[in-house]
């Protein structure tokens, strides 16, 4: 037993790399931890119980081998840890750095539920992957056959990334059409450096680049390619768009100039932060330097929202959210995060208007959680006569993402949609109403996680290597 690796929670405490300190990482945009040295990421990966039933990986929407994983990086074994890691997971840096990892795996570690702290999975993940691009272990796919088969990706984010890659490893031509000028989708454009250093989410682009997609960037479907252009040229297609149509705010002034959306804001301090020129960012529209920032919204974009105002340098900044801290739907972590950097979070608070144009100030509704809702969650109630007005001169809607009406878009009545706008298509393997036409990640969930579009990019291209082989197999009968 003594020469054993592992079960070392007892006796080795749980330890995250060294954050920075919040006012010296509220200057800039790079990422807030430090990495891990060797020697610690074994002795946190050491602290794995190994148990029968390992819930962090039944929980994870990948599945990983986070077991094995964990025990080969206590061995010091790293290279066939990467591989595993590698084989269920896309693009596991990613994963590492931008999971909520307090709601999936860390948060259901057998060893947390007994109160010894979970052991640090996704810091330990980032560590295995960033050592591989180090030792040059990453490598772009190399198929062994090339294939006569095209695929077409309408959308560079997770979901249709992995489903590339999965296909150019099987042979597959695979092209990816993206609306913006450079692939990651929101990885890219939406979550801010200070959570994933955009040259992470580059480097994988040049990897694939490398693989052999095809990289059609600034093309709009429905105005530079048509839908039907796309399946004529294609065997298959993915939907990979994601969910971009920002939910509106009601109430009186909610037009005024200093109401913003939350994409826009995130996209254009992304942009930014690249060097490209940002006019909006330049004239102030979209820049909270020297301004009162209010952000409306308990997810993670809204997270997003209040610790970018802070480095940008907002004179104050406070997030409203209209049930309790308990109940958000963003992550524990991240709220933590913000509230050292010096964000100020109004709970049980309700927008009800707008003051001025430009904006000076938001009208806000007192709540109180009252009997739950049909998912079992409280729902906040108004208390009458408590109003106030919070002073703003910037205010982010960071409510959520809905569907575009593609079917109208893109001119094809017959891809059928839920009653919420996302397409309708199979389970696990991503086929829609449409012959040949498959769609992945948010446009079928709704607003998720990164994980999850990983995921389903991952089943998209099993299923259509299926259904690939089966036409053959008819045919050589």
């Amino acid at each position: 037993m003594s020469d054993n690796p592992m079960l070392k929670f007892t006796t080795v405490m749980r330890d995250m790399p060294e954050k920075r300190p919040p006012d010296l990482r509220a200057q800039d945009f790079r990422e807030i931890y430090a990495e891990y040295a060797a020697d610690k990421a074994r002795e946190q990966s050491s602290r794995c119980s190994q148990c029968g039933v390992p819930y962090c990986q039944s929980h994870c929407p990948l599945h990983n081998n986070i077991p094995d994983w964990l025990r080969l990086t206590a061995e010091g074994r790293l290279k066939e840890a990467y591989e595993i890691s590698q084989a269920t997971n896309t693009f596991p840096e990613i994963c590492g750095r931008i999971c909520p990892q307090d709601r999936l795996c860390e948060g259901n570690c057998v060893i947390e539920q007994s109160g010894h702290g979970t052991v640090t999975i996704g810091q330990v993940e980032k560590y295995i992957t960033d050592t591989a691009w180090d030792e040059g272990w990453v490598t772009p796919a190399a198929p062994t056959q090339e294939r006569s088969e095209s695929v077409g990706i309408i959308g560079a984010g997770p979901g249709g990334l992995a489903a590339a890659d999965m296909l150019r490893r099987e042979g597959v031509q695979v092209t990816v059409y993206d609306r913006y000028d450079r692939g990651g989708g929101l990885m890219t454009y939406g979550i801010p450096g200070f959570k994933l250093e955009k040259d992470v989410v580059m480097r994988r682009m040049a990897q694939l680049e490398a693989g052999g997609v095809n990289f059609r960037l600034n093309c709009n479907v429905g105005e530079d390619i048509t839908f039907d252009e796309m399946r004529a040229k294609h065997d298959a297609l993915i939907i990979a768009t994601g969910v971009y149509k920002s939910r509106e705010l009601q109430g009186p002034g909610s037009g005024a100039k200093g109401i913003v959306r939350a994409i826009d804001y995130l996209t254009t301090s992304n942009r930014q932060s690249f060097g490209d020129a940002v006019p909006e960012f330049d004239d102030g529209t979209l820049n909270a330097s020297g301004k009162r920032v209010v952000v409306i919204g308990g997810g993670d974009t809204a997270m997003d929202c209040v610790r970018t105002a802070i480095r940008q340098g907002a004179t104050s900044v406070k997030c409203l959210y209209r049930r309790d801290r308990t109940n958000m739907p963003g992550s524990q972590r991240e709220v933590a995060n913000a509230e050292e950097e010096g964000v100020e979070f109004a709970w049980l608070s309700l927008p009800k208007g707008f003051s001025g144009d430009p904006v000076t100030s938001v009208r806000v509704q007192q709540m109180r959680l009252g009997a739950p809702d049909i998912t079992g969650r409280q729902s906040p109630e108004e208390i009458e006569g408590a109003v106030h007005d919070e002073p703003a001169d910037l205010v982010i809607k960071a409510l959520g993402f809905e569907a575009e009406e593609l079917p109208v878009l893109w001119g094809q009545p017959e891809l059928q949609v839920t009653r919420w706008g996302t397409i309708k298509a199979e389970f696990t393997s991503g086929r829609t109403s449409l012959p040949g036409v498959y769609a992945i990640g948010d446009i079928v969930r709704g607003a998720s996680l990164v994980v999850w579009a990983i995921r389903d990019g991952r089943d998209c291209a099993d299923a259509i290597m299926a259904d690939f082989a089966t036409p053959q197999a008819v045919a050589a009968e």
